[in-house]
């Protein structure tokens, strides 16, 4: 079940799940239609009422725990509009009331130049509030690795929510592709390795999470830094601790770790991060602190970008 704001097309155009017959206006749902023996396929475009519209999707998840219910923001800045219904009941009802949610929000992120109010889902907000394994909170970027996320709701023999920090330029970005044997094989994977620098004598190590990644592959390449690796977080809470610190000790013991986001430096993930490290062995490099979570001018808006990309590389 998918609900949201434009979910049918999609907001970015990139889902078509229904078609329009020109003639009779009948509408056929392409996902509902894959096998014979599928489940039922709901999709619905909501008002622009957030809170109310969450406030359901979150009552029809707790009713029925064993379909994959999904509600989509337009923007991700929309769900501020629902943060009564995160604060109070999808981040907290299990120590509220001891129910389990496996409510799935995927909330557009990402720094595209389109201003504050389509650059971030308040990444920071959410990860503020989890605690006590209450939830997930991921920034993927692969295709399999996504669909493993969806998939382990409801593999798992309980339910988490999953907030979901969805791509928005990656829905149409070249690189991002996965084999059909990473779909068929394997499961969620917290950390994705670099398999491109130079393990043992890498200088570097820049930890990041989300869209970023791929700007950052694209200096990397281009220049061909085998001395700097880029390691992504792909969930960010729960912290994948162990699996972080397993692969960093891969890598030359001297090598430096540095922390980068898009977002400003009080808002996105660092406040999260930082106290998961000791002082002084995790640097950031983030765009100064801010009260809005962008800029509204484009050219703004790269020029801030590259300053990021070029001082990760310096």
């Amino acid at each position: 079940r998918l609900a949201g704001q434009d979910v049918q097309r999609g907001t970015f155009s990139h889902r078509h799940a229904i078609l329009n017959h020109t003639e009779t206006n009948e509408p056929y749902y392409n996902l509902a239609h894959i096998d014979e023996k599928q489940g039922k396929f709901s999709i619905y475009n909501s008002l622009l009422s957030e809170n109310a519209a969450l406030g359901f999707e979150f009552g029809y998840a707790m009713a029925s725990p064993d379909s994959l219910t999904i509600w989509e923001a337009q923007f991700g800045d929309f769900a501020n509009g629902a943060q009564l219904v995160v604060d109070q009941f999808i981040s907290c009802s299990e120590t509220k009331w001891q129910r389990m949610s496996g409510l799935v929000l995927l909330l557009p992120h990402g720094y595209e130049g389109q201003g504050p109010e389509h650059s971030s889902a308040r990444l920071e907000r959410f990860l503020q509030l989890s605690a006590a394994y209450n939830m997930q909170v991921v920034n993927i970027t692969t295709p399999a690795n996504f669909f493993h996320a969806l998939r382990r709701q409801l593999a798992w023999p309980f339910r988490k929510p999953l907030i979901v920090m969805s791509p928005k330029s990656l829905l149409r970005h070249p690189k991002v592709l996965s084999p059909i044997k990473d779909f068929t094989k394997g499961g969620f994977k917290e950390v994705l390795d670099d398999d491109f620098a130079t393990k043992k004598t890498a200088k570097k190590i820049l930890l990041c999470t989300g869209k970023l990644y791929y700007e950052l592959l694209e200096k990397q390449q281009k220049d061909q830094r085998k001395d700097i690796a880029i390691v992504r977080l792909e969930q960010l809470y729960p912290f994948p601790e162990k699996q972080l610190q397993q692969l960093l000790q891969t890598y030359n013991k001297k090598a430096k770790h540095v922390w980068i986001q898009e977002e400003p430096i009080n808002m996105g993930a660092w406040s999260f991060l930082s106290h998961r490290f000791k002082q002084g062995e995790l640097e950031p490099i983030a765009r100064k602190a801010g009260a809005s979570p962008a800029t509204g001018f484009q050219k703004v808006h790269t020029k801030e970008q590259q300053e990021l990309i070029d001082k990760a590389f310096a």
